[in-house]
């Protein structure tokens, strides 16, 4: 039996209720105001050690490998930083805060440090690990190891 989440409906219209973005916006908010609060005191790396956040992460897995698309607008391919210990994907960077010239009104894009981890179920072939990022979007193909592969038996 599958489960419904609750839909929110506002003038209309029909929109899908996700559990996480409140307690997102809340959390948005406290790292705000740690921000505000311990600016220009010594401890600016407990508030970013607070702040890091992990990206959306879609995890494909196909015959013969995993695939792992990360949500990453607006980076730049040196501020990421891809390992691959055992069968752990771990996924680290930064997205950099841009210069603004306005007066900021409203933030709900996400900035600073990420962190994603992932123990893939299988073995896997780190030789054959291969990156790419386009259009704000990281793709990491993992190779499953040989042994690891399915394989179609033939009934003789």
């Amino acid at each position: 039996m599958s489960q419904v989440l609750p839909e929110r409906r506002s003038e209309g219209e029909t929109q899908r209720y996700e559990a996480g973005s409140d307690l997102e916006q809340v959390s948005e908010r406290l790292r705000r105001m740690l921000d505000q609060t311990f600016v220009g005191f010594a401890l600016p790396s407990l508030v970013t050690a607070m702040a890091a956040w992990s990206p959306p992460v879609d995890i494909e897995e196909h015959d013969d490998a995993y695939v792992v698309e990360a949500e990453l607008p607006g980076i730049d391919r040196k501020d990421v930083n891809i390992e691959l210990v055992g069968n752990e994907l771990t996924i680290t960077g930064e997205i950099k805060e841009r210069e603004r010239k306005g007066v900021l009104r409203r933030r709900t894009r996400k900035v600073g440090r990420f962190d994603f981890r992932v123990t893939l179920p299988e073995q896997v072939d780190p030789d054959g690990i291969d990156a790419k990022l386009d259009g704000g979007v990281l793709t990491v193909r993992i190779p499953k190891a040989q042994q690891a592969q399915r394989r179609q038996v033939e009934i003789k």
